[in-house]
């Protein structure tokens, strides 16, 4: 091993250069290992510092050469790489803007692998997925999850009504709650199960998943009230026209006795000017015609505005869901019961805080929570 200070004043500045400069992080990381050897640290020192193997340490702090650089890079990396031409690095970034459709695939997005394949069919030049990802890197791209968009499917016309309106009842009811409640109305599930299929397993053996997928599920109804965000929601077997029809008549009494709390006569409800617009999805069982017919009847006041198709966007109560699922997500229960009645505690009784003012990621578009 060199000894203390072995690295000239020019050799210490060329490579703290490097480690501030270079777009390559392992030469980053070797350049440092050298200046960490010149301040008279032992391999299994910087080993421990920078997080990297012992073996690595000791090769590139003797084959390393502070006035060469290029000594710092791994030619093991490079080989392939000199396969590789102008044209083929134009025709890979090329490819890349293009959806997999556009070329005659079905799949919906391209990985190191697939475009690597592609491209071998297209030039002939073999390489792997991992050195079509470093050649990307080089040309700052980033592998990142991409937003889901219901753009394709959607009406902007009818969008654009709806919005407009739905501002024009949103500020009545900021203007007068008294007279005009808004719900934002949705059904979701909430699992124990992990979604990924892998688990911890000693090596050699590997643990058989079940198919039962709806194992360990938790099926919320409800809703939450736009001008002081009150949730009101209910646990329910499963949705369907019978369920939407009981929990909107238990949200009607909620609404009635909170009415009757205030000093009003009971009987003067249904002849009062409070009016409940719930808003809500095109699930078919919430259009069911002797359903609509009997909450007509039965629940005067009620009314109910459809959002336009694919346009969960507008609703409320998917930034609940969200919020509760990202709570969720890591916690440990040993029953449906005890997930039942955390999501009781969430949901009913405001132990959740939710962000209202913030969007929901890879959701089509963000939801309106204003």
């Amino acid at each position: 091993m060199p000894a203390r200070g072995f690295l000239s004043p020019g050799q210490q500045e060329n490579l703290q250069q490097a480690v501030r400069e270079s777009a390559d992080k392992h030469l980053r990381e070797r350049a440092l290992m050298l200046l960490l050897m010149n301040d008279g640290k032992t391999y299994q020192e910087i080993s421990t510092f920078l997080g990297c193997a012992y073996r690595s340490v000791a090769y590139w702090c003797v084959h390393g050469d502070a006035d060469n650089l290029e000594s710092l890079k791994d030619k093991r990396e490079q080989g392939n790489h000199r396969k590789v031409t102008e044209l083929y690095v134009e025709l890979l970034l090329d490819v890349l803007e293009k959806e997999p459709s556009e070329l005659g695939y079905e799949f919906g997005r391209w990985s190191g692998e697939r475009l690597a394949t592609y491209m071998e069919e297209q030039t002939g030049i073999g390489l792997s997925g991992k050195q079509v990802r470093r050649i990307l890197e080089q040309k700052k791209y980033a592998y990142l999850w991409a937003k889901y968009t219901l753009e394709d499917k959607q009406d902007p016309k009818n969008r654009k009504a709806f919005k407009e309106k739905l501002e024009g009842y949103l500020e009545a009811s900021k203007a007068s709650p008294d007279k005009l409640q808004i719900w934002f109305w949705d059904e979701s599930g909430f699992s124990m199960r992990v979604i990924r299929r892998r688990s911890w397993v000693k090596r050699g053996s590997r643990k058989k998943v079940t198919g039962q997928r709806s194992r360990g599920k938790v099926n919320v109804m409800g809703g939450v009230r736009y001008h002081d965000k009150k949730r009101m929601c209910y646990f329910i077997d499963k949705g369907n026209s019978t369920s939407f029809y009981e929990q909107i008549k238990k949200l009607y009494i909620f609404v009635k006795n909170e009415w009757i709390n205030q000093g009003n006569v009971e009987d003067n409800f249904t002849l009062s000017e409070v009016k409940i617009l719930i808003i809500l999805d095109n699930a078919s069982y919430h259009k069911k015609k002797d359903i609509l017919k009997k909450i007509e009847q039965e629940m005067p006041n009620i009314q109910l505005y459809f959002l336009p198709p694919y346009s969960q966007d507008f609703n409320l109560a998917e930034l609940v869901w969200h919020s509760v699922k990202e709570y969720i997500a890591h916690r440990l229960f040993k029953s449906v019961s005890d997930l039942q009645e955390l999501l009781d505690r969430l949901l009913n009784d405001g132990e959740l805080i939710i962000k209202w003012g913030r969007k929901i990621k890879n959701k089509g578009n963000a939801v309106i929570a204003s």
